[in-house]
């Protein structure tokens, strides 16, 4: 597996992340969404780098051109709530995928300071032969993966 750290260089991404982080952007439900949503754009553009494509013919007013065309079925899975601006980021760029759904929450029944993640409702289609791109940003401790 490749990682890509794609804070290392400067982009606009840049920007939505700081803009998340900002409390008092924060405030502003539609814009923190907004953001969250277009990280999900930026990082699916990243993401299509690593895809598998194939030849396709296009018949153009010209004639025949061939185009490089997406070869992955792609299923794209959110852990609700957090991860639905996101699922919609990578939703614009990928719009043939399929969608899958977790909801989970923490258990804290145990105990105050330590908690189980417990999955209330998922739901999925066949993920065989797929590739399956995980919307959660992880706003909190990341252990629902």
């Amino acid at each position: 597996m490749v990682t890509h750290h794609l804070l290392e260089n400067n982009s606009v991404l840049n920007t939505f992340i700081k803009e998340i982080r900002d409390q008092s952007i924060q405030k502003d439900a539609m814009r923190f969404r907004r953001n969250i949503e277009r990280i999900g754009e930026i990082l699916s553009y990243e993401l299509s780098k690593e895809l598998n494509y194939s030849k396709e013919k296009t018949r153009t007013v010209l004639g025949e051109k061939n185009s490089e065309v997406l070869n992955n079925d792609l299923v794209i899975c959110s852990i609700l709530r957090a991860g639905l601006p996101l699922h919609q980021g990578i939703l614009n760029y990928f719009d043939t995928a399929e969608n899958a759904f977790i909801s989970a929450h923490r258990d804290h029944s145990k105990n105050d300071t330590e908690f189980e993640i417990k999955v209330a409702y998922f739901a999925a289609p066949s993920l065989e032969g797929k590739t399956l791109i995980i919307a959660d940003p992880m706003l909190a401790t990341g252990k629902s993966m």
